[in-house]
């Protein structure tokens, strides 16, 4: 498991602890519990707890300084439509996973449609596209899957 994927569980975990949805960090103390630097802390918090993905973040810097982390709640379809919105033109098979994975956390797609999803956009079904294209592939197939999702 990927450094950063253990980062952002220990942040979900936290925010699924908490009563209320929100978690509150130092980010010196969760870097040094977790044996990393501040900015993987920071690279964490700006590609995986995004307003896209529903999260708010709020940040104090100083002595007493702190990282708030919330999650919103929103409907469904308009979830997934925003995040459809927000892919682009590529997307490459990591980010299509934490993408999955996010939708399947705040339980906006199935357990079912998460593994679907995902071997969809598996390296593994684009082996035989040309290099260049693959990403621009896949980015068309999550967004045709999630369309027919909502």
């Amino acid at each position: 498991m990927r450094l950063s994927d253990i980062i952002s569980e220990r942040i979900m975990k936290m925010i699924e602890d908490s009563q209320n949805g929100i978690a509150e960090i130092g980010r010196n103390e969760l870097a040094a519990l977790l044996g990393c630097v501040p900015s993987q802390i920071n690279y964490v918090l700006a590609s995986r707890f995004t307003p896209e993905q529903g999260y708010i973040v709020e940040s104090r810097r100083g002595g007493g300084g702190f990282i708030r982390i919330t999650r919103v709640s929103v409907d469904r379809s308009s979830a997934i439509m925003h995040l459809i919105n927000s892919i682009g033109e590529r997307l490459d098979s990591s980010t299509a996973r934490i993408l999955v994975s996010n939708l399947l956390y705040q339980n906006l797609i199935s357990t079912e449609a998460a593994v679907l999803i995902n071997i969809a956009v598996s390296d593994k079904c684009y082996r035989d596209i040309d290099p260049n294209l693959r990403d621009t592939v896949r980015a068309t197939v999550l967004k045709q899957l999630l369309l027919s999702i909502i």
